[in-house]
């Protein structure tokens, strides 16, 4: 092979540039970044559903304390904690009356126990018989 062909060959095999390498390089960060954020929304996500379904756990329990106990609940409300796992919530009893005076309409309101945030809230009726 000639020197002219070897020179023209490495010519068209020089590579990326600089300024190709670092475009392909933010390219790749932002992407990254994009990817992070994502993970650490998914995770904030999962823990707060965790939390939804656990308060939920607590206020189906204290419906169902009402209804195997087989009492009346008389009107009025009143907060208990009903701690699920490390979870600390505090559960609302509000009981009221409805149209039917042999029913009551019970509504479980369940908060987070540092701040009091609501995170569920669930209705059912309670009857005067057994």
């Amino acid at each position: 092979m000639s020197r002219r062909h070897q020179s023209r060959a490495v010519t068209l095999q020089r590579g990326f540039t600089l300024l190709e390498v670092l475009v392909a390089l933010t390219i790749v960060a932002v992407a990254l970044a994009a990817c992070v954020r994502a993970a650490g929304l998914m995770a904030t996500q999962n823990a707060s559903l965790r939390d939804r379904a656990l308060a939920l756990i607590s206020a189906q329990n204290v419906l169902a304390e009402i209804r195997v106990q087989r009492i009346f609940p008389a009107i009025g409300q009143s907060s208990t904690p009903c701690a699920q796992g490390t979870q600390r919530m505090v559960c609302e009893r509000i009981v009221t009356a409805t149209a039917n005076r042999s029913f009551r309409q019970v509504t479980v309101r369940v908060l987070a126990q540092g701040d009091g945030a609501p995170l569920t809230a669930l209705r059912g009726l309670a009857s005067a018989w057994p």
